[in-house]
């Protein structure tokens, strides 16, 4: 590479590195205070109005027994709390994916998704989230969280998973 090739590699990366206002992150490197980076800021689990919020502190999927799709007593809980934000937060959208544990035929696992699926929407409509919002789609044994032919895989692969959409501003 020529000089005059690294002289104008070096000077566009000053230039780039030139546009960063340092002020955005909320006061300093670490993005510390409470403006965007910091503790409350958009999108973050602090956040309850987040996508990330929803995930880890509504909780963002309900397990099933085996060759089950009733919602058991600590799914609902988790539906309950879903529905709740769900309501408070009227701009998402959601799509409830329907899954299954690798036992079974790849038919039987996309009918089982389908139907834990269809009971989380459900159970999400008879708490008052209005049922346009919500889509579902079944999975089956195609796309497992756990690869293992252990019990506590296949118990974290039989589940429904609320995945948000939309709430996007600005």
């Amino acid at each position: 590479m020529s000089y005059f090739k690294k002289f104008l590699a070096v000077g566009a990366l000053l230039a780039l590195a030139a546009c960063n206002d340092p002020s955005r992150l909320g006061g300093g490197v670490g993005g510390s205070g409470t403006g965007p980076g910091g503790v409350g800021a958009a999108g973050s689990v602090s956040d309850p109005t987040s996508v990330a919020y929803f995930q880890q502190a509504v909780g963002d999927r309900v397990l099933f027994a085996v060759d089950q799709s009733t919602i058991s007593a600590q799914g609902r809980t988790t539906l309950d709390a879903q529905a709740n934000w769900l309501k408070a937060n009227a701009d998402y959208t959601a799509v409830i994916e329907g899954h299954a544990d690798e036992k079974g035929t790849r038919e039987y696992n996309l009918a089982l998704g389908a139907r834990r699926a269809n009971a989380v929407r459900e159970y999400l409509v008879s708490r008052g989230v209005a049922g346009n919002r919500l889509r579902t789609v079944t999975y089956g044994k195609e796309r497992p969280i756990e690869i293992c032919s252990e019990e506590s895989c296949y118990a974290r692969n039989r589940r429904a998973v609320t995945v948000l959409a939309g709430g996007l501003t600005g």
